[in-house]
Order: structure tokens, then sequence, then C-alpha cells
């Protein structure tokens, strides 16, 4: 279905039944897939969450450079969780398969671009339909974000975690900007205009850290927990 097609659907005439029947069905879907991810992800450990491009290919020096991050925490411990697609996602959970420690994925049911990577381990790959659903679970059962070039995507999942913490709704965790080149721009607009604007504060700005390798992205993290004993964020 088109967009337009789904714009002329949701204004269509509906009767109150129609409303009511699929309304009740989406709850009980996204209740579905809110249980399944509780119960496959409650037992998995400490792990780091990894974003990034799903167009990134196997030769860039950005999936080089995922695969080598998830690898490094594998060795500290850490699992991994990934969108569970392909680019920065299967770089990821390459890595962290080579390292032999958890490769957790978490796919979106999409027309396009996204599909399960092989480098998933098969009882931790969940498909989502809903993206709210997703986002949940990449926050509530990780220990820290490492986030890769990307796209609108990985930028969404950035700002979600930055304001939940900036909210306070979840405890401070380290969230790490990796390639200090790609997103100096952001970095730049964020110190020149939100907060020349006053709408952030000037703390706000520790919310995250800019790295450029795997090794200080890891460091990152360990200097994080050395003192504080693993924990869910909810």
């Amino acid at each position: 279905m088109s967009g337009q097609d789904k714009i002329k659907k949701a204004f269509g005439e509906k009767t109150w039944n129609d409303v009511k029947t699929e309304n009740s069905w989406q709850i009980f879907k996204i209740m579905s897939e809110f249980v399944e991810g509780f119960e496959k992800l409650g037992k998995i450990g400490p792990c780091v969450s990894i974003f990034g491009s799903a167009r990134t290919q196997p030769d860039h020096e950005y999936y080089i450079a995922a695969e080598e991050t998830a690898y490094q925490l594998t060795q500290q411990g850490y699992g991994v969780i990934t969108g569970g697609g392909p680019g920065i996602m299967e770089a990821a959970n390459k890595g962290a398969k080579r390292g032999n420690g958890k490769s957790v994925g978490l796919n979106i049911d999409l027309p396009f671009e996204q599909f399960s990577n092989p480098y998933i381990d098969p009882d931790k790959l969940i498909t989502f339909d809903y993206f709210f659903v997703r986002k949940v679970m990449f926050v509530k059962y990780a220990q820290g974000f490492i986030v890769l070039p990307g796209g609108f995507g990985t930028l969404d999942e950035l700002f979600e975690a930055i304001t939940l913490i900036q909210t306070e709704k979840i405890g401070k965790f380290p969230i790490i900007l990796q390639n200090k080149k790609y997103w100096k721009g952001m970095f730049t607009w964020i110190k020149s205009t939100l907060l020349a604007e006053k709408n952030i504060n000037a703390e706000d700005l520790d919310l995250f850290h800019l790295t450029d390798s795997p090794e200080e992205s890891v460091e990152v993290i360990n200097k994080f927990y050395c003192k504080f004993m693993f924990k869910p964020n909810f």
C-alpha cells in the first residue's frame, strides 16, 4: 500500500465496530511484542546497543570499526544488541559472534532495507512491527549505546536515549558517538544553536561522548561501570 493509499484509508469512513475491533486487536499485538521482548531478553546479562546505518557496505571503514568494537566489547564480558539488519548492525553482530559473545538482534519489519543478518544468536532474534516497542527493548536491556555513522533511524534512537536520560526517565548510562569527523557538524550545531538559544543546559553536553576508535569507546564503557554493578535501566 502506497503512502497516499494509507492516507486515503485513514480518512475513509469507518463504523464504530470497525474502529473498536481494529484498535482492540492492535493493543493485543503491541502487548504480545512487549511480552516476547521481555521473555527473550530478560536474562541476557550486561549488553551494549550498537547503532548505525543499514546501508554501510562490508568493505567500508565504518563496517570494519563496528565489527571490531563489538568484538572488543565481548572480550570485556558484554553482549551486543543491534537492530538486527544489514550494514553496521550486521558488522556488530558479526564482531560479537567472532568474540563468542551474546549477539542480539531486534529486527523491524520494513518494506525495504531491513532483513535479519546471519550473525545473530537464533534464540536472541526478535522481529517487531512497532518501532516504539523495539526502542524500549534497546534501552531497557542495554548498559550503554555506541552510535556509529547512520541516518534518520540512527538519529531517532540516539535522541530517544538522550531525552530519556535528560528527563530522568532512566538512569544515566554511557552514550558514545564514534567517529568524531562524522558527528562533528551535529555536535557543533547543538552547541551553537540549541545551547546558544538556551533550549538545553550546558551540562546536557555531558550526556554523550565523542570517540574515534573501538578502543576509546570500550574504555568509556569500562570506566563508567568499573564502580557500579550491572543493572537494567528500567
